[in-house]
């Protein structure tokens, strides 16, 4: 089976609905601090309408009618079985550009680096390599995603002090399929 890759925004959200089992491994430069493990991805795609998404535009000064949709991204301990802690959750907002839908932009409600809320530039290269760049106040952090199956994905992630890389990043991401 052949796997299409999402190009825009929005089929990325669609195609990442659901609970994924997340294995990351983080490797810090500055510090012998060890953030690996294995959590719980959880992805809900939202309606350009929703109320989380105009919120978002209403707080970051964006014209909701730019908007095409978005999502709620949670996370939670692997075998935690209450909900997620709203503290570990994030809202995307997908603003695209106009005549290019693989590139635009997403506002998010909170930065995952720095807990504020953020703007990120995005594009999808030609085999569908989605690409985030992400200005923080005191960092910056890049994020590539990709499919190898429609349930198994991967992302690296770097983020940049001022004064050099501090944190590199990898996770395998597995879908959690029901027996049916």
């Amino acid at each position: 089976m052949l796997l299409t890759p999402p190009m825009t925004m929005m089929d990325f959200f669609r195609k990442s609905e659901g609970v994924w089992f997340s294995q990351r491994t983080v490797h810090r430069f500055d510090s012998l601090a060890d953030e690996s493990g294995l959590s719980n991805l959880i992805i809900k795609v939202l309606d350009k309408n929703d109320p989380r998404v105009l919120k978002v535009c209403q707080e970051q000064g964006v014209d909701s009618n730019l908007v095409t949709g978005g999502a709620s991204f949670a996370w939670q301990d692997n075998l935690e079985e209450k909900e997620p802690n709203e503290n570990y959750a994030a809202i995307l907002v997908d603003v695209p550009y106009g005549p290019n839908p693989h590139q635009g932009k997403f506002l998010r409600n909170r930065g995952y680096v720095e807990g504020i809320p953020v703007v990120s530039v995005y594009n999808f290269s030609e085999n569908g390599v989605l690409t985030i760049e992400t200005e923080y106040e005191r960092n910056q952090g890049q994020e590539r995603c990709w499919f190898l199956t429609d349930d198994f994905r991967v992302r690296v992630t770097t983020v940049k002090m001022m004064n050099g890389v501090n944190l590199m990043g990898y996770c395998s991401e597995r879908r959690c399929v029901s027996v049916s």
